[in-house]
């Protein structure tokens, strides 16, 4: 279905380039001078401000989130199930904003941007961002836009710690937080899989210690076992049974044939990584699976969550679903359980879905309908 087609969609989009002058002072401790941040809005901005949503992207997404960018387009955003007229995220409504973050490889500043000190793509030599950075940087690009309250800020995975992360840096410009299929922290196999994913880019001898793009190449093997990885811990084992079970592509498995068979999903793994390590930049992989490892909702608050949630002063929905592994029930119930101690008004749903993880980009039918209905009495400021 293509933009024209699409009823229930944003339609045509355009995004735009904020570029902010005033350094940016890192976690880390260095500071940016200046930098830009790609963003693409939905929906109109109200007299009063008060309907604006911010749509915060998980590990490898970008600013486009949903509808088109011209009539030939196929594929619309990324979230355009959740985003447009009618919609979870009712672009009649709410007035939408969705960027690629600092960092990205999609426009904002980051890794491939040239680096104006030296001529060249930074490369490695970017500075190491934590989540926080982000919601420093998002911070900014709401002051441009004059909001200075979010109806919502909502993501799902990464993009949940940032909402999570919005609500104690800046909780009077909050109302609502809408965290889906994240957690307060990764576990050890979490860890785990982000370290081999860095390893497979690292190992690459294309990725030239970082500095690929100056030499004109890319480490595309790396980059795409790192997908693949990835990939596997998105898909619960039912959703890759479903899909692929042990179909084969080709060869045979019967006795006596020597040729080597192929199993439908190692096609599917493969095409997954093809895919990615032509359109996402190996040094933003590194960089935001680290601040995804450094995540750590609750340390500065005596690592205690209850303590870092009475910091909040905004209302919560916070989403699961019954097959992620990856970020599982049990890590949203975490997140409850810290704000029900921590007596911020909270509304949770585990929804039964046979996707995992990938769940929260799909449109199941109870998932939709619990965030419709939460996203209504945002609207209607309750």
């Amino acid at each position: 279905m293509g933009a024209a087609a699409d009823s229930r969609s944003v339609g045509i989009v355009t995004p735009r380039v904020a570029h902010f002058d005033q350094p940016l002072l890192l976690a880390c401790g260095r500071e940016l001078s200046g930098f830009d941040l790609v963003y693409e809005t939905y929906g109109e901005l109200n007299a009063s401000r008060t309907n604006a949503v911010l749509v915060c992207h998980a590990l490898s997404g970008h600013h486009h989130a949903a509808g088109y960018h011209n009539e030939e387009d196929r594929k619309p955003g990324w979230w355009d199930e959740c985003i447009g007229p009618g919609r979870p995220i009712d672009t009649e409504r709410f007035f939408v904003v969705s960027l690629n973050n600092l960092g990205g490889c999609h426009g904002s500043t980051g890794p491939s941007s040239i680096n104006a000190d030296t001529g060249k793509p930074w490369g490695p030599d970017f500075p190491p961002l934590r989540v926080r950075d982000w919601v420093h940087s998002q911070a900014r690009l709401a002051d441009r836009l004059g909001i200075d309250c979010w109806a919502a800020v909502i993501g799902g995975s990464l993009g949940g710690m940032q909402a999570m992360r919005w609500a104690l840096e800046y909780p009077e410009r909050v109302r609502h937080c809408v965290v889906i299929a994240a957690a307060l922290k990764l576990s050890a196999q979490n860890l785990a899989f982000n370290e081999v994913a860095r390893q497979a880019i690292l190992s690459d001898p294309d990725f030239a210690g970082g500095h690929y793009l100056e030499k004109k190449i890319i480490p595309a093997r790396g980059l795409s076992l790192a997908r693949m990885v990835g990939h596997i811990t998105y898909l619960s084992d039912h959703a890759m049974a479903s899909k692929f079970g042990r179909d084969l592509r080709s060869g045979t498995l019967e006795r006596g044939a020597e040729d080597l068979a192929e199993f439908q999903v190692q096609s599917y793994l493969r095409y997954q990584g093809s895919q990615f390590s032509g359109s996402f930049d190996a040094n933003t992989y590194i960089l935001m699976t680290r601040a995804l490892d450094y995540f750590d909702l609750a340390r500065e608050y005596d690592n205690d969550p209850v303590l870092a949630f009475r910091h909040a002063s905004c209302s919560f929905l916070v989403l699961s679903f019954s097959t992620d592994w990856r970020f599982s029930p049990q890590r949203s119930r975490e997140i409850v359980d810290a704000l029900i101690a921590a007596d911020r008004p909270v509304t949770y749903a585990e929804i039964q879905a046979d996707e995992g993880h990938d769940a929260f980009l799909l449109p199941i039918p109870r998932y939709l309908e619990v965030f419709s209905a939460y996203m209504r009495r945002v609207g209607e400021h309750r």
